[in-house]
């Protein structure tokens, strides 16, 4: 490793193009895998970098932290969410953290909707039932979906992404309302209705769920906070650990929801047994912002974090800003 270049990790493989802007000015080493670096392995190779460009399968905590040392100056985390990062024992030794917000908003919200028309128009059932081989003919009451205009939308968590989903229900002649811990300016919020959290549920029939993962926000949706929903409705999760994934699966098991659709889970790769038996769940693989576009800019932003911090600078994207 070269003295004279600020040793760097990557976590895991970036987007084409990513690795190479910084390995022009940085020691990089790079686990170049889709598959998470196992933690032992992870512990030995932190030691001593300057900067470590993580995903959210990386627990950065105080045992991270000791392993990569004193020199340790910036956690560059490639997701827009940081749970995966113990903020204050990075503060406390001085260590900078940053994500990539913004750069992911619009691919994210365009999933929640695909999971969205995916869950109400049963397309998961219908194509399982096609390449299963059964014999089908079409049928007034075969497969009957939900129908969106006239309805009511709810999105928990209004920030970038929950108003980029607000706004595509414009499209579908659906009212919104939404739930925040703050009431937004009109000019964020749209014609968006901010309600408590239970009203919100009360009036949903279609629910996304789009919040940051925290201690206040871990299995907020709980059953009985499920069991508030109106008979019927759809439920769309695209964080991990907000919604308790066997108290979801109970709903559908026994027809409270109509359906519902799960980008995140809480301990990926793991998905509850629960949920797999569930015809009427959409379950995706986190592909939230899995596009071409968005994940090459999301790892341009985290390289644009290292190299600042690096050259003496702050953070482009600081979690906390």
């Amino acid at each position: 490793m070269s003295p004279q270049l600020p040793p760097v990790l990557v976590t895991r493989r970036l987007a084409p193009g990513v690795i190479e802007r910084l390995t022009a000015h940085h020691a990089v080493t790079h686990h170049d895998s889709d598959l998470p670096m196992p933690r032992s392995e992870l512990l030995a190779a932190v030691r001593g970098r300057s900067a470590v460009v993580t995903t959210l399968d990386d627990a950065v905590d105080a045992e991270f932290l000791d392993a990569a040392g004193p020199g340790l100056r910036l956690v560059a985390n490639h997701a827009v969410g940081h749970h995966n990062v113990d903020l204050a024992a990075c503060a406390e030794r001085g260590v900078a953290v940053s994500n990539t917000p913004g750069v992911l908003t619009a691919a994210t919200a365009d999933m929640a909707w695909a999971l969205l028309l995916a869950a109400t128009r049963r397309l998961g059932e219908g194509e399982r039932w096609l390449r299963s081989g059964r014999p089908w003919a079409w049928a007034p009451n075969f497969l009957l979906g939900m129908e969106l205009a006239g309805t009511r939308l709810g999105v928990l968590g209004m920030g970038r992404i929950g108003q980029a989903v607000a706004r595509r229900a414009r499209a579908f002649d659906m009212s919104v309302g939404y739930h925040n811990r703050r009431e937004l300016p009109a000019d964020r919020a749209g014609d968006a209705e901010w309600l408590p959290l239970e009203e919100l549920l009360a009036r949903s029939e279609v629910l996304v769920v789009t919040c940051p993962l925290s201690d206040a926000t871990r299995h907020l949706l709980d059953a009985r906070r499920l069991a508030l929903l109106p008979p019927g409705a759809v439920v769309v999760s695209m964080t991990a650990g907000v919604v308790d994934e066997e108290a979801l699966a109970a709903a559908l098991e026994s027809g409270a929801l109509f359906a519902a659709a799960v980008d995140n889970f809480e301990r990926e790769p793991e998905v509850p047994s629960a949920l797999l038996a569930q015809e009427r769940a959409v379950l995706a693989p986190h592909l939230g912002s899995a596009t071409v576009r968005t994940r090459q800019a999301m790892g341009g932003l985290a390289v644009d974090n290292v190299l600042a911090v690096l050259a003496g600078g702050d953070p482009v994207t600081p979690v906390g800003a």
